[in-house]
């Protein structure tokens, strides 16, 4: 399974990656995205099976990512990994198409129910 992360901090990317395997999803092949543009296009590039990916980004945000992939047809499950969870935010993402926002700071428990309906 192939798993884009997207998050202009590498530090958070690696933390990212971290909780991913402490949460069980080891083995997978994870691309990196450092913004929102690189993520749109590494997204049509890869063909990933699920995009993790921060709202506030340069270039694009998470929820622009989104909205530009199903608006080309893209349905690759995506979520986001993001600093902030406000109900408004939550809609916004709901409403784009994202199956879970997960709030920094997060454990592998968190992924794992994030996740699992998913990755199964």
């Amino acid at each position: 399974m192939k798993i884009l992360i997207a998050d202009d901090s590498r530090v958070m990317r690696q933390i990212v990656t971290r909780t991913l395997r402490q949460a069980g999803y080891e083995g997978h092949d994870l691309v990196e995205a450092c913004d929102g543009q690189e993520a749109f296009d590494k997204a049509v590039a890869e063909k990933p099976d699920l995009v993790l990916s921060d709202w506030n980004m340069p270039h694009m945000t998470g929820v622009e990512v989104l909205r530009m992939l199903r608006a080309n047809g893209d349905q690759v499950p995506f979520g986001f990994v993001t600093s902030e969870g406000t109900p408004e935010m939550r809609q916004a993402a709901e409403d784009a198409g994202a199956l879970f926002l997960v709030t920094k700071p997060f454990t592998a428990d968190t992924f794992k129910d994030a996740l699992d309906p998913i990755l199964g």
